[in-house]
């Protein structure tokens, strides 16, 4: 293949220049028609347009996502009924009423109507009802789901939070898996229009047996993918000799051992140091492991080779994550990093942890944020405060929990609003250079996988012109264009005409 014409992303001082791709690596970067033609090589002329790294997603639950994508949308729900009447509407316009209606993405952090089976079972009658919160930390069930479901124990309240929320994502795999299978595909072309060139799967699953379905003997993949092994299926993953970065499939790699130490702002369960404001009593969240099983997990994953993502939002539970690194003398990852004290920024630099991050949610919760955590709103996805602190940050949507898209993740950390209103916490605004180093795992440069994205617009230039108004900068970045992605030098999508 053979870029011509193309604007290096952060590179303006070179001018136009042509890229070769050979063997899936950039091979050659000469001036613009320094490169001479072969005809088995295909060309695209970018006629200067931005040539970027192409972006990863590093934190996705792609399975729940594809789901998500067809399920009842439960976003717009402002309290419980509202959430019930969402339901209700979509089963009276269902073409086919499925056995069990699933609804997924409510925010019940600012709700003043509580939650309880009989209220579904007003609107849903004897057919089973399934809603999922936004962050897959709690499911509401109506009285027929409850009991179908083997949740009697659930009610009257209906809600299953944590683990037992977990364990109830894999009972409910309600569609068969060639099905869940190509809806998981349509996810990453979708995705891939987004120049998304690479994900980390932390889906609640048998991911390894998952993938090898998806990709063994296929050659037509268009995303890398490392996936994440989970507790229940660490004792499998160790006898197969698997270890972090060992290829599975083609396009595949396993990831992490993944671990969710505590819970989440939106169901009040993260972990924190000071209790929860605005809730009768002191509720300081949970941890969802005692602390010596997390050590043994993550011992285990260390003695096998297994790299740790422990998830942590609390900033008591990150304290905890972080002793424990440092205590077993592992370098990983925190997942989320959402609350920390300010003694713990420096630990992740020292420890050799990545913090990665959701930087959309420092936007989708500044309500429930403000509410809960009034008195320590400066800490709150300190995404600038990492940086300083010499920590190594990646970026991840969390998807279902907000989209698939890298850019959007980008312009939340580059603005910190995606509305009208100013900036959330602004002193934790980072450049759009750094977003950008935070979304990609190589450069474009000789010798790096050609994973590359195709801008119709410099994000650079955009940051500059936009500098004074968070909102329209915000805007501007979530509608980048993606002409052209590149993975391992094949075209996974393109808008460019030949």
């Amino acid at each position: 293949m053979i870029l011509r014409r193309a604007t290096l992303f952060d590179q303006p001082e070179r001018g136009l220049v042509d890229v070769r791709v050979r063997g899936g690596l950039i091979d050659h970067i000469g001036a613009a028609g320094s490169i001479e033609a072969d005809a088995a090589l295909e060309e695209h002329d970018l006629d200067g347009r931005v040539l970027a790294p192409g972006l990863w997603d590093e934190h996705v639950h792609l399975g729940s996502w594809a789901e998500y994508r067809r399920r009842v949308s439960l976003e717009a729900a402002e309290s419980a009924v509202e959430a019930a009447q969402l339901m209700a509407t979509a089963t009276a316009e269902a073409a086919n009423t499925a056995d069990v209606m699933i609804g997924a993405g409510f925010r019940d952090g600012l709700w003043s109507d509580p939650k309880t089976a009989a209220l579904l079972d007003q609107f849903s009658g004897a057919q089973p009802w399934v809603l999922w919160s936004i962050d897959l930390h709690s499911v509401w069930l109506n009285t027929a789901a409850a009991e179908m479901l083997g949740h009697a124990e659930a009610l009257p309240e209906g809600v299953l939070r944590e683990r037992e929320a977990f364990g109830l994502a894999e009972k409910l795999a309600s569609v068969d898996g060639d099905s869940r299978d190509q809806w998981v595909a349509d996810a990453l072309v979708a995705a891939s229009a987004r120049g998304v060139v690479g994900i980390v799967d932390f889906d609640f699953d048998d991911n390894h047996a998952n993938w090898q379905r998806r990709r063994l003997g296929r050659d037509d993949w268009g995303t890398r993918v490392h996936y994440a092994v989970y507790p229940d299926y660490l004792e499998q993953a160790i006898g197969r000799g698997d270890q972090t970065g060992k290829p599975v499939a083609p396009g595949v790699s396993v990831g992490y051992l993944k671990v969710i130490t505590d819970g989440s702002l939106n169901t009040r369960t993260a972990y924190c140091c000071q209790p929860y404001r605005g809730i009768p009593g002191e509720e300081f969240g949970a941890m969802n492991y005692p602390v010596a099983e997390l050590e043994a997990l993550m011992v285990r994953g260390k003695d096998a080779g297994l790299s740790p993502a422990f998830h942590a939002i609390g900033d008591e539970a990150n304290r905890v994550v972080l002793d424990l690194f440092e205590a077993v003398g592992v370098p990983g990852r925190i997942e989320h990093a959402q609350l920390l004290r300010d003694v713990d920024f420096s630990r992740f630099a020292t420890l050799g942890v990545t913090a990665s991050v959701q930087p959309q949610h420092a936007v989708d919760d500044r309500e429930v944020a403000d509410h809960y955590w009034s008195d320590r709103t400066d800490r709150v996805i300190a995404i600038r405060s990492l940086l300083d602190a010499g920590a190594h940050v990646v970026f991840g949507s969390d998807a279902p929990v907000s989209s698939l898209d890298p850019l959007a993740q980008i312009a939340a950390a580059v603005a910190r609003t995606d509305d009208d209103r100013s900036s959330w916490v602004a002193a934790q605004r980072i450049g759009v250079r750094a977003a950008f180093r935070a979304s990609a795992r190589n450069d474009v440069a000789v010798g790096e996988p050609a994973d590359l994205a195709v801008l119709g617009a410099d994000p650079l230039w955009l940051g500059r012109a936009f500098a004074s108004d968070p909102s329209r900068l915000a805007q501007a970045l979530r509608e980048l264009p993606v002409e052209l992605t590149v993975v391992e030098g094949r075209v996974t999508h393109s808008t460019l005409s030949r």
